[in-house]
């Protein structure tokens, strides 16, 4: 087995400085600001739109133009403010606010028109309510006389989205046009962010109407608890000061909250081992020496020993994701729970909280330090020197790695670690879903929060291209690349286009196994190799249906293809070295390439397994 890139570092006391982050939307959201001087103008509905995105502090629009959405492009086409970027799919469009969203911290937005222009921001919509994205999405609906008549293209995008979205309005008056952008931006980027649609009637639109900027928001019932109750801190504090055995999981939370560097500190002062969920890739730096990397299916078998055997589990911002907890009655059996979220829903939600703290991250860590602090004082501070032996055997002993494949192909892992090693830490990395993503989740070292972007709760394919071409809008000094399997590339990639045209450089790496590669593995470990509409031949043989390398190059990018490890490395510098337009590089490697390690869905995380047929032999418990 080829070991994995990142072996664990020593542990010692990290002295390098806690990575920069921006300040996010929620917070930014949330913090008073100067009374603006109110501005009124007698506009249209459509302008009055166009006025508010303004106002909000938008910059960027992904959308599409139709019928019910048309009076808006009119005003839209004059704005100086905001750039409009015309995608190829709805789909991408959401997904391109959702990559600008995760790169930035600020709100998305996508604009689309009735029917099935806003039935196809579903998917994109419901992406962003489970990995907690502040998007606001603007849809054209039929006119307000119409609505109920099954019109042409009327879908009741508000009811369709109810249970998806955060919060969601159906405008008819223009009048209402404002104050209900103002709160749509504020609900999506305050408390838990979330998506947020605004349908408005195409008659709201072309009514005129007088344009007023509210100077305050009045939303009663929705007042997100961000400072924690002292009692639960002073309690979770006491808990860290005593246990032998403390884990801390950091799951997204921590990143949307831009608590990165209170985090850092925890983790210096508690001495606790850390595990970073899907989600939490980059909130703390892979080389920090207590970073037992990713928990749960294809976690590291460090970081899923270390919870399963833990007295005392904080997790920070994290919602005990079946993917994390595996058979959820064997997850941590002996641990005490704390659980901090800003989200009152999530606690005890699946795994019963001893100790509930409802909060903003960033703000529960701040009060949590000068406490841990003060029990330190009183207790001592922990000896956990046989908790890290323990650790550490684990670590040296199962360290990330993968099998060299024996078809002559390429090895997925380390094209995808080569790419993280070239690029660097300051890259951003957008991945599509299922094989791919888990590599690219294991074997790029992050060193920063935002770094990483993908599609967690909901695991969407098509996800990696147009959230890669949104985050490179939002920064546009920072490397790019979509990490893409032939299957999910095939889904969303026509959104080259829309890169090309904008001048949007991003970088694809098609991890071309041939085949729907995570499908393909099941098949083989559970449906005895029975490869069932898993082939997409796109890869292996004389047929590429289609060929990538053409395929870029008609969108007016640069194609490349590498199939030879001597070429591995010139083939991602020369992708480096092309800025000027959209680079697709098709990596052609083994469909026999497994992801581990891996917990079979529904099984205790005990049964994780670290290779085929092989399992960690650790003191299990019943």
């Amino acid at each position: 087995m080829v070991q994995g890139p990142h072996p664990a570092p020593p542990r010692r006391p990290a002295a390098t400085a806690a990575p920069e982050q921006r300040e996010p939307a929620a917070r930014l959201a949330a913090e008073p600001t100067r009374p603006r001087p109110v501005v009124t103008e007698q506009v249209t509905g459509a302008k009055s739109i166009v006025r508010s995105l303004e106002e909000a502090g938008a910059e960027v629009v992904f959308g599409i133009p139709g019928g019910a959405i048309l009076p808006t492009y009119d005003p839209l086409m004059d704005s100086t403010r905001l750039r409009h970027i015309l995608v190829r799919h709805e789909q991408g469009g959401g997904h391109a606010a959702t990559g600008y969203a995760q790169a930035t911290g600020k709100v998305g937005v996508c604009m689309a028109t009735s029917g099935p222009g806003a039935t196809n921001l579903v998917t994109p919509i419901a992406d962003a309510n489970m990995d907690s994205i502040p998007l606001v999405a603007i849809t054209g609906q039929v006119g307000a006389s119409l609505i109920g008549t099954d019109a042409f293209q009327e879908a009741d995008i508000v009811g369709i989205t109810l249970p998806i979205t955060k919060h969601n309005y159906l405008v008819t008056d223009p009048a209402d046009i404002p104050r209900t952008i103002a709160e749509a931006f504020h609900i999506a980027s305050t408390g838990r962010p979330g998506p947020v649609l605004v349908d408005i009637a195409k008659s709201a639109m072309q009514t005129d109407t007088t344009f007023t900027w509210p100077q305050q928001m009045d939303l009663p019932g929705y007042h997100p608890v961000t400072k924690p109750h002292g009692k639960q801190i002073r309690e979770a504090a006491r808990l860290l000061a005593t246990a032998r055995r403390p884990v801390l999981m950091v799951g997204g939370g921590v990143i949307r909250s831009g608590a990165s560097a209170e985090l850092r500190r925890l983790v210096d002062e508690s001495g606790a081992a850390v595990v970073t969920t899907l989600m939490a890739r980059g909130a703390l730096p892979d080389t920090h020496p207590q970073n037992l990397g990713m928990p749960g299916m294809h976690g590291t078998v460090a970081a899923v020993a270390a919870l399963q055997k833990a007295d005392l589990v904080v997790s920070l911002g994290a919602r005990f994701d079946d993917r994390v907890t595996g058979k959820l009655s064997s997850f941590a059996r002996n641990a005490t729970i704390v659980h901090a979220d800003i989200d009152p829903a999530e606690i005890s939600k699946n795994r019963t909280a001893d100790v509930p703290i409802v909060g903003d991250l960033r703000e529960v860590l701040t009060d949590l330090l000068p406490e841990l602090a003060r029990e330190q004082a009183h207790h001592g501070r922990p000896d956990l020197e046989a908790w890290w032996r323990q650790i550490d055997s684990w670590r040296e002993t199962f360290p990330l790695g993968y099998d060299e494949p024996t078809d002559g192909q390429l090895a997925p892992q380390h094209v995808i670690s080569r790419i993280g090693e070239l690029s660097g830490p300051e890259s951003i990395f957008a991945s599509g879903v299922g094989q791919h993503q888990m590599w690219a989740a294991q074997f790029i070292k992050y060193q920063r929060p935002n770094s990483w972007l993908n599609s967690g709760g909901l695991g969407t394919m098509g996800f990696a291209v147009p959230a890669a071409m949104g985050a490179k809008v939002g920064e546009p000094d920072r490397t790019v690349w979509a990490i893409d399997g032939d299957g999910c590339f095939q889904m969303t990639n026509q959104e080259l286009a829309t890169c090309t045209i904008n001048e949007i450089p991003i970088k694809v790496a098609v991890i071309n196994n041939s085949s729907l590669g995570m499908v393909r593995q099941w098949q083989t470990l559970f449906y005895e190799s029975r490869y069932s509409n898993t082939d997409l031949n796109t890869g292996h043989g004389t047929r590429r249906i289609p060929d990538f390398v053409k395929l870029a190059d008609s969108y007016g990018a640069v194609g490349l293809r590498c199939e030879t490890l001597a070429d591995v490395d010139a083939t991602i510098t020369r992708a480096m070295e092309i800025d000027d337009r959209p680079v697709v590089v098709d990596f052609t490697v083994s469909r026999d390439s497994m992801v581990w390690p891996m917990v079979a869905a529904g099984v205790p995380n005990d049964d994780i397994q670290y290779a085929r047929g092989i399992s960690p032999a650790w003191d299990r418990e019943d």
